[in-house]
């Protein structure tokens, strides 16, 4: 008897500390489920949401539709899961059914009108306009039952095309004073804080890798040695040399509309006159991807053919007549241009502004140039060509 009562209360302490054990552990689901689910908003009920109808947003300026920024929106409004969004194909059925205009429906009388008609409970429109560097989104929600504006939402972001989207679900974030990522909307907002580089593909940016051609003119004693004849140093040419190369470039920042970046030009001079003058050029320039104007500068280093020498009685002579005692008074010996002398790297500097024309597809960039020197300057322009090619 003794050990069967033992059994029986052992048996017992045991259920109880499984059931016990159950207790926690159900307590334990209970607070983490609470955590987790705890701090939700509250989802309204689909048969009890606000039947809402987007409307066409009036736009100027951005490169969409009115019809496509209200489809925007509308996209946008479903995402926040808060509405019960009226379907854009049921709403042109409606409209072609009671022959409702909603081409030029943006006031308060008209979108009253229009919403009763459609049975919503909530109406949406606005506009979306350019203003210079800036867009300014305009979001009008109206109380059709009440017939009033019940919020207006006015937005302004800086002009970035390819942002369209993010601007619009910003904007009717604030409409509905739904949470806005803050980092997201002060880099739309603040100009300063919109920086982009090279490897960004958010950002369009003109480029004009591609073949150029053109004509230089040098000028002063450089222009005369060229025209001389060459037994006395010179290269019996024209002073107008035509000119041919390629260009490459490498943008390295972009900041709103303009980009600067690095320009390369291998190029060779004067082949139509019997003559063989390869240049290298780095530029750093700065161009408006909008308007297609630019502004460059840097080295330029080409091969040219020179001799050392002097001057006597305005003639020029090179160092070995002087070393063959055909002269005896002295003379101060310097390094000029002479087709009888030898291949000398010679650097320059040079100025550069341009304009890119836009057919359909293709760029065309014209440019002029200016190389500054003390035996003359040198002027020149130059034409290109490329299929457009704007990287995003």
């Amino acid at each position: 008897m003794e050990t069967n009562n033992s059994q029986t209360q052992m048996e017992q302490e045991n259920s109880g500390d499984r059931n016990s054990g159950k207790g926690l552990a159900l307590l334990i689901v209970t607070a983490l489920f609470y955590l987790i689910y705890g701090n939700l908003p509250a989802q309204t009920p689909a048969a009890n949401r606000p039947l809402v109808a987007v409307l066409n947003i009036d736009t100027k300026n951005i490169g969409l539709e009115p019809a496509q920024m209200g489809n925007l929106i509308r996209l946008e409004l479903e995402k926040l899961d808060t509405f019960t969004v009226m379907d854009r194909y049921d709403i042109l059925h409606m409209a072609e059914k009671n022959k409702l205009v909603l081409d030029n429906c943006y006031g308060k009388i008209c979108l009253v009108e229009v919403g009763k008609v459609l049975k919503a409970d909530k109406v949406i429109s606005g506009s979306a306009e350019r203003f210079g560097d800036m867009v300014v989104f305009t979001l009008r929600l109206v109380d059709v039952k009440a017939e009033v504006i019940e919020k207006t939402q006015v937005t302004e972001f800086l002009n970035l095309p390819n942002e369209t989207q993010a601007m619009a679900n910003i904007a009717l974030r604030k409409l509905f004073n739904r949470p806005v990522n803050e980092q997201v909307e002060h880099e739309f907002v603040k100009p300063a804080n919109f920086v982009d580089n090279t490897f960004k593909p958010e950002v369009e940016r003109l480029r004009l890798d591609g073949p150029r051609w053109g004509a230089t003119l040098f000028t002063g004693e450089t222009a005369r040695v060229i025209s001389d004849e060459k037994n006395v140093g010179g290269f019996n040419a024209s002073p107008v040399m035509f000119q041919f190369g390629y260009q490459f470039e490498r943008q390295y920042l972009t900041t709103g509309n303009f980009q600067a970046l690095f320009e390369f030009i291998p190029m060779v001079t004067g082949l139509e006159q019997g003559m063989f003058i390869p240049s290298f050029t780095f530029m750093n320039g700065l161009r408006s991807n909008k308007g297609g104007f630019e502004f460059a500068f840097g080295p330029t280093f080409s091969v040219v053919t020179t001799s050392e020498g002097f001057y006597e009685n305005n003639v020029w002579h090179r160092k070995q007549e002087w070393n063959d005692s055909m002269f005896t008074a002295p003379a101060v010996f310097e390094r000029r241009l002479d087709s009888r002398g030898t291949a000398t790297f010679h650097p320059s500097f040079v100025f550069a502004v341009g304009k890119t024309m836009r057919f359909g597809n293709l760029n065309m960039p014209v440019n002029a140039y200016f190389v500054p020197g003390k035996d003359g300057a040198r002027f020149g322009v130059s034409l290109g060509y490329n299929v457009r090619n704007r990287k995003r």
